[in-house]
């Protein structure tokens, strides 16, 4: 595969570095992600500091300062070829600005992959080092452990080249239809919401920097006024502008699914580009695992679908 050596194909055998930058996994989630990826063929190490706790804050795993560093050493690790952001929870924003973006260019690019709160990391790959990453359930989670499909769409997505694949959900629905063709963006809206900003630089060219993008919003456990919050953040910084498309994931634990759709119908279908609501990517069931960074085009029609694209 040409284009995009960052998401793979791995192979069995390839060691891989697992670490958390958000919340601390559970031991037993832990030990059991390690038994699936070997059970891949892969040979998963551990970050140093991944069995940490945060001497304050329990909803952390350990010091910044070490998650960071944790995740840039698995970066820079040549003989790993991905590194696994094991859970999410909260606290990747607080190591973006810890990392080294020299340290890390320099590193031999591999598969990043993660979700939910880990959406920070992801744009920081992008705006700092270009690369496309993986947004998939992540390991030492139930919505991996516990979810065949989804594990399934995990492995798929690592393991096989991606160019051609399409992907789908029974519940999608079109609520704007059309075609549109783009990078694929986004990620948890929340944490998009967090990342708008950066140390010294309120908003750092945002307007327009999504032209011609696909947007891919989800979120969990939010409610429906905060989710109204959130996107009304972003369409006031200019996150949406030039937008070609918007397909939207699970909405899992965010109130009534009828208010949050009618809500994001309210917000987003005045934008005028094509709209499909559920796709199947987030914290919902089956959840598929998606490239963010790719070539892709949405097709919203009768039977909603994102295909993905070769470079």
């Amino acid at each position: 595969m040409t284009g995009h050596p960052e998401l793979g194909p791995l192979r069995p055998g390839d060691r891989v570095g697992l670490v958390a930058t958000s919340g601390a996994p559970s031991p037993h989630n832990l030990a059991e992600a390690v038994a699936v990826l070997s059970g891949w063929g892969l040979v998963p190490v551990l970050g140093r500091h991944i069995g940490d706790r945060h001497p304050r804050a329990s909803y952390l795993a350990g010091a910044d300062a070490d998650r960071a560093r944790d995740l840039q050493d698995a970066w820079c690790d040549d003989t790993l070829r991905a590194v696994f952001v094991v859970r999410g929870g909260y606290g990747a924003v607080r190591v973006l600005d810890l990392l080294d973006p020299d340290l890390l260019r320099s590193a031999r690019p591999k598969p990043l992959v993660g979700s939910s709160d880990v959406t920070a990391v992801h744009e920081y790959w992008a705006e700092h080092l270009g690369l496309a990453t993986w947004f998939t359930p992540m390991a030492a989670t139930g919505a991996f452990l516990d979810d065949e499909t989804a594990r399934a769409g995990v492995r798929e997505a690592l393991f096989e080249p991606f160019p051609g694949r399409s992907l789908g959900s029974f519940e999608a629905v079109t609520l704007v239809p059309g075609t549109a063709t783009g990078s694929l963006t986004g990620g948890n809206l929340s944490l998009l919401s967090m990342t708008l900003g950066a140390r010294g630089r309120p908003t750092p060219g945002i307007m327009g920097r999504n032209a011609g993008r696909i947007a891919l919003l989800e979120d969990v456990g939010e409610p429906v006024y905060k989710i109204d919050g959130l996107l009304h953040s972003l369409l006031r910084s200019g996150w949406f502008e030039g937008l070609s498309g918007i397909a939207l994931g699970s909405w899992t634990d965010c109130g009534e699914p009828g208010e949050v759709r009618a809500l994001v119908e309210e917000v987003l279908v005045p934008l005028g580009v094509p709209l499909v609501w559920q796709l199947g990517f987030g914290h919902g069931s089956a959840a598929l695992s998606v490239p963010l960074g790719v070539p892709a085009t949405l097709h919203a029609g009768p039977v909603p679908r994102l295909e993905l694209h070769r470079p």
